[in-house]
């Protein structure tokens, strides 16, 4: 035990809450990696206008959600809140496979099922990690978080593999079920951890800050502040663009991946997400920390869109299907492992009542009105003006100049706001 303490710093108390801790994250994140590759193969079954007009429903959804999920947790303490979560939402997958096997017409129901996991996709890892701040204390949080964080890796690298290996045989249908009934697990994690943090931790003076993370005062609050400051809005900025080149990726690849059957493009999405996941642990674990204090943020924030524009480059001469499947995954795992973090970083130079009024503005509305916007825009380069993959790429490549020009003046502005303060 002595020699767990020494490399995980976990305390021989904490052993049962944090593998808990760990296998609850793990699961969840395998869950949703499941359903994942099945959602994204399904677009590829519709127009981009049918896809555009999904991702502006889902503006609006998550934006409506955010808000009754922001008024449950003012009244429903979070013991009672997170496991009625989870439930809820495997419930309603269990739903979706009942559905898919009683009715003939799946359409409706299979895009609604597409806008679902958009909205799911916003909330199981928050949840986790508020759940997680109401069980630990600040001492216990910073030695134990990032090991339970692992959990959420490992859940990613499981999870795809198994429409990757079994779609096929299984059907996608099926993978509907194993995913809903996993997320019935978290409920008694929860609340077994719920107990050990009364008993072994002996935590019962915790609880999670929710008052602060709630926006005060006047309704737009933060989006005033987001719309006052000049560095809040480069933020801004750097974030339209980034949604911007996922969105025209993620078009192309939809597109090109339309020749094959439903269950072939999931097993190939599960397999597109087995390695952005372990190219986003390596990158993670050897390159991000060293990268960002060896070569400073504006290197950082602008690598990524470098290589994006070389990606889209490559992408123009050659618009087939292997060059849009690897852009996709060195995109994804640069922004999981390197873009991600160093955005949040830019957060740290900032007081309290900005980072808990304006970065949900810019991490929801900017970045899900980004999504909406960006696919209306594909849309209309496609359907309206005629324009092949080929030269959609060109334009991607434009975009991403600017987004890494934008990368580096933040770099810099965020060095300068650090030499002032």
């Amino acid at each position: 035990m002595n020699l767990l303490e020494k490399i995980l710093l976990i305390k021989r108390h904490e052993l049962k809450a944090t593998l808990v801790s760990f296998a609850f994250v793990f699961v969840l994140m395998a869950a949703y990696y499941i359903l994942r590759p099945v959602r994204d193969a399904m677009a590829s079954d519709w127009t981009d206008a049918e896809v555009s007009l999904l991702w502006t429903l889902n503006f609006f959804a998550s934006a409506a959600i955010v808000a009754l999920y922001g008024a449950a947790v003012s009244k429903i303490k979070f013991q009672s809140l997170v496991p009625g979560v989870y439930a809820f939402f495997g419930l309603t997958f269990l739903a979706f496979y009942a559905a898919i096997n009683l009715f003939d017409e799946r359409t409706l129901i299979d895009k609604t099922f597409y806008l679902w996991v958009s909205v799911f996709s916003l909330f199981h890892i928050s949840v986790f990690w508020s759940f997680m701040s109401d069980i630990y204390n600040k001492q216990q949080a910073t030695r134990l978080f990032g090991f339970i964080a692992s959990g959420a890796s490992a859940g990613a690298l499981l999870g795809p593999s198994i429409p990757a290996l079994f779609a096929g045989r299984l059907g996608t249908d099926t993978l509907l079920l194993i995913a809903a009934l996993m997320l019935m697990f978290p409920v008694f994690f929860t609340v077994y951890l719920s107990k050990l943090k009364s008993t072994e931790l002996q935590n019962e003076q915790v609880h999670a800050d929710l008052s602060a993370a709630r926006i005060g005062g006047k309704p737009f609050a933060g989006f005033k502040l987001f719309l006052s400051n000049p560095y809040l809005l480069a933020i801004g900025v750097f974030i339209l663009l980034y949604t911007s080149i996922s969105s025209f990726i993620y078009f192309e690849q939809k597109n090109l991946l339309a020749v094959y059957d439903r269950e072939t493009r999931t097993q190939i999405l599960g397999s597109l997400d087995w390695a952005v996941n372990i190219l986003t642990f390596i990158i993670a674990i050897f390159g991000t920390s060293r990268l960002a204090t060896k070569f400073g943020m504006p290197t950082t924030l602008a690598i990524v869109p470098v290589f994006i524009i070389g990606g889209m480059l490559i992408l123009a001469a050659a618009p087939i299907i292997s060059v849009i499947l690897g852009l996709q995954v060195a995109r994804r795992a640069g922004n999981y492992a390197i873009t991600r973090p160093g955005r949040e970083i830019l957060f740290t130079n900032v007081d309290r009542e900005t980072r808990f009024k304006a970065k949900p503005v810019i991490d929801i509305v900017v970045y899900r009105g980004g999504d909406m916007l960006n696919a209306w825009a594909f849309t209309g380069l496609t359907a309206r003006l005629g324009l092949g993959l080929g030269a959609v790429a060109v334009v991607g490549a434009v975009i991403a100049s600017i987004w890494a020009i934008t990368g580096v003046y933040l770099g810099r502005k965020f060095n300068n706001l650090s030499d002032v303060s």
